[in-house]
């Protein structure tokens, strides 16, 4: 199981997290090789507007691809299966990595941001079938701290690009575009090592019909003598959905019985993404600044935030004996409280000596809070809320909401900052306490529970009290 959660993540979530990370690092190189690209082929100087402009698709249209990937996430885990989808996927991966690595040779920054779109396409579909699998082939008293993985993957790719990013390494103005082709190797990584590992056995039995495949891959991931338990709740689960197909994502939107699980997937997913994380990593390095830390030393400093959420997630997997519900409401008030406190140290930052490292504290706690509970449990309950019918379409909505969040927060956010400066931690706060208030009254706990059990629990809310 640790192996093929290993696997997974490989050329899943850890693809998302390093190809967020490694773009930070090379932008002022892009800058020149447009401004370069551009003088040699038009014999005129590129004007600024237009290279913020051009510079502004290349980081953005991650978010596009990514968004079509999570459209297309959930067919392709229907169709080829969730492990085929995944296998597919690192193709996608290559010719993004070939493409971005010949622009700066061939001097075609076009293939440059072809290369982005089809990396966030492949990132978009990590994030859609990595948890769906994970979350499919894990036993119940497991399937918790095994779907952390996703995070954990996610977590470690922005730290290894932070590392990979530094100027030292391929940071540096001749390696950049290594930089940005490198993403290839999890993709050939997760190439070489997936194959070893069965097929969901969930997907086997209940899409496929086909027990005999289905009892073997229970084997090989649960032990020959634990997997006849879980083989019985597949079997329960095939019996009460009775030859139901898969469904399309507009259908569950119609669909009574999925009703309250869908709208708490879109507040969690959105919630996540408007939570305040990106405003923390915006003023990450201000505060930084403030705390009297060179500007050079910056960069290292800031791998400090990495580490901090790479070892919140780790904490998590042992953490979820607590249960899903008390770890995501206390992520959530815990950013509230860290949102209100960092607005006050920064309000008085020039007042006393001690507001800028209170205002380091907060950001460092914010981003601990946020491993704690939104960045780790939201993708597993997404796998909790449904059962194999509606699954893929539910991971297919919840991750074009997370990537149309994802564009919108970067858009506004600008504007937001300038408008309110560090007041805008006021308005996250609010989001912050809403989620946690939400997540109180609506969402069962869903720690050591079949998918069936979790249903039956949100047909009280689905249906009334009286059915």
């Amino acid at each position: 199981l640790f192996l093929a959660v290993c696997a997974v993540g490989i050329g899943g979530t850890f693809q998302y997290g390093y190809n967020v990370s490694i773009i930070n690092a090379p932008t002022q190189h892009i800058h020149k090789f447009l401004n370069e690209t551009w003088s040699s082929r038009y014999h005129k100087e590129l004007n600024p507007d237009l290279l913020t402009f051009l510079w502004s698709v290349i980081a953005s249209i991650f978010s596009l691809g990514g968004m079509c990937g999570a459209l297309i996430g959930g067919s392709m885990a229907i169709h080829l299966g969730r492990k085929g989808a995944l296998l597919m996927n690192n193709i996608i991966a290559i010719l993004a990595s070939i493409l971005m690595g010949i622009s700066f040779p061939t001097g075609l920054f076009e293939l440059l941001i072809a290369g982005r779109f089809l990396i966030g396409i492949n990132s978009g579909v990590g994030l859609c079938v990595q948890p769906l699998y994970i979350g499919e082939f894990a036993p119940k008293h497991l399937r918790g701290g095994l779907a952390m993985g996703t995070s954990i993957f996610l977590t470690g790719g922005i730290l290894t690009g932070q590392i990979i990013g530094l100027r030292e390494l391929l940071g540096g103005e001749k390696h950049w575009p290594l930089l940005l082709s490198s993403s290839c190797i999890p993709a050939l990584a997760q190439l070489l090592f997936l194959p070893w590992f069965p097929e969901s056995p969930r997907y086997l039995l209940i899409d496929r019909g086909d027990e005999l495949s289905c009892a073997k891959a229970l084997k090989r991931f649960h032990g020959s003598s634990e997997y006849r338990r879980e083989m019985e709740d597949i079997q329960r689960e095939c019996f009460a959905l009775d030859g139901e197909k898969p469904k399309k994502p507009w259908q569950l939107f119609t669909d009574q019985a999925v009703r309250w699980q869908l709208i708490t997937v879109i507040v969690m997913t959105m919630g996540q993404q408007l939570s305040g994380i990106n405003a923390i990593y915006f003023y990450a390095t201000y505060v930084f600044e403030q705390a009297g830390i060179v500007a050079e030393k910056i960069p290292y400093v800031t791998l400090g935030t990495g580490v901090c959420e790479c070892l919140t997630a780790l904490s998590c997997v042992r953490s979820n004996h607590v249960g899903r519900r008390c770890l995501i409401i206390g992520g959530y008030l815990l950013m509230t409280l860290w949102c209100t406190v960092l607005t006050f140290s920064l309000t008085y930052q020039e007042l006393y000596s001690w507001a800028p490292y209170m205002s380091m504290m907060c950001v460092l706690a914010f981003i601990l809070s946020f491993g704690l509970g939104p960045g780790g449990i939201t993708n597993t309950l997404t796998a909790e809320l449904f059962v194999q019918s509606s699954r893929p379409a539910a991971y297919m909505i919840s991750g074009t909401v997370s990537w149309i969040s994802f564009f919108t927060v970067g858009m506004l956010f600008p504007f937001i900052v300038n408008g309110l400066k560090q007041y805008c931690f006021v308005v996250f706060l609010l989001e912050c306490l809403f989620v946690a208030a939400f997540i109180f009254l609506v969402i069962p706990e869903t720690k050591n529970k079949s998918f069936l059990e979790i249903k039956k629990e949100f047909h009280k809310l689905n249906f009334g009290k009286n059915d």
